[in-house]
């Protein structure tokens, strides 16, 4: 996987934007530790997907039906707006409770949005159902060497970024997001899964030793709510990952205002949630311990923040 994620870098390089990170001043927070944000929240549409979004299209030939993908928001914008850039038909399925500021976004790229369901699960199959039809491109959400190659370039800048880390806090969904960024720095850094209580996906697949379906429910479940883990993002979890850690709702939305009150980042629920698991104390950081935490998302409703 190392050399896959070299490989995703050279391709989506001029595609994406090496996205900043920042030092916080020591005791912020009132942690004992170095905490360094990477702020993955100011890629292009608001996330960290279109890495892999762009890794998937770039390596394929694209039909003339073009590309066809289901989400819970994030994915879908990606796809998209990297479609639009490719000049690519794009088509997306999301679940009723998407945010409406994500089903606007998803037409503003010029993509065809079809509402269907209640989970990301049953948008999934509908999106399959058509990809048989059409032969469109599919661009799934996290269960694509590809994707997780892309995601995995997070990973990599990261590590050039911030060489002296001991430990990177990753928000899981689907798992492609930390699969990639565990593939790379493969044992060397430890990489530490942070999911909602209500949506264990990983939690639950590394117990049982295999991907199974879990309910999920909770104020980031837009972007987090994947019903199973990918078949691609759990081999590599299994093996690079160190463990999952739970934070509450509460402590996520506490997160959010934090970011934005003394940093001005605006991080949606699924961004917010690694760095909910320091503010909440679910993770506690040795003394001087240098802690790397991704903001990966930051497509939130400032209602909710302010």
């Amino acid at each position: 996987m190392h050399a896959a994620i070299e490989e995703a870098h050279k391709r989506i390089a001029g595609y994406v934007r090496t996205t900043p990170i920042v030092h916080l001043e020591d005791g912020a927070w009132g942690i004992d530790a170095h905490v360094v944000l990477k702020l993955e929240q100011l890629q292009h549409t608001g996330s960290f997907k279109p890495r892999g979004a762009f890794n998937r299209i770039l390596s394929h030939r694209v039909p003339l039906a073009g590309v066809i993908a289901a989400s819970g928001g994030n994915h879908g914008v990606a796809v998209a707006y990297v479609a639009q850039q490719l000049g690519h038909r794009a088509e997306i399925f999301v679940p009723e409770v998407c945010p409406t500021v994500k089903v606007e976004r998803l037409r503003n790229y010029g993509a065809q949005v079809n509402l269907v369901g209640a989970s990301y699960a049953e948008a999934l199959l509908a999106s399959q159902t058509r990809a048989a039809q059409t032969g469109a491109l599919v661009v799934h959400a996290y269960d694509q060497p590809e994707i997780v190659a892309g995601q995995g370039t997070v990973g990599y800048e990261f590590a050039q970024q911030a060489p002296e880390l001991d430990t990177v806090l990753v928000a899981v969904g689907g798992g492609g997001l930390i699969a990639g960024i565990a593939a790379w720095f493969a044992g060397k850094v430890r990489v530490i899964g942070v999911e909602p209580e209500s949506a264990p996906t990983l939690a639950a697949a590394l117990k049982a030793g295999e991907p199974i379906d879990v309910e999920v429910a909770g104020i980031a479940a837009d972007s987090l709510g994947a019903r199973r883990v990918g078949i691609e993002g759990f081999a590599l979890a299994k093996r690079y990952v160190e463990r999952v850690i739970f934070v509450r709702d509460d402590s996520i939305r506490a997160a959010q205002r934090a970011l934005w009150n003394d940093l001005r980042i605006v991080a949606e629920p699924g961004g917010a949630t690694a760095t909910a698991a320091l503010l909440s104390g679910a993770y506690q950081p040795a003394p001087g311990e240098r802690v790397g935490v991704v903001v990966c998302g930051g497509n939130a409703d400032l209602r909710q923040i302010a």
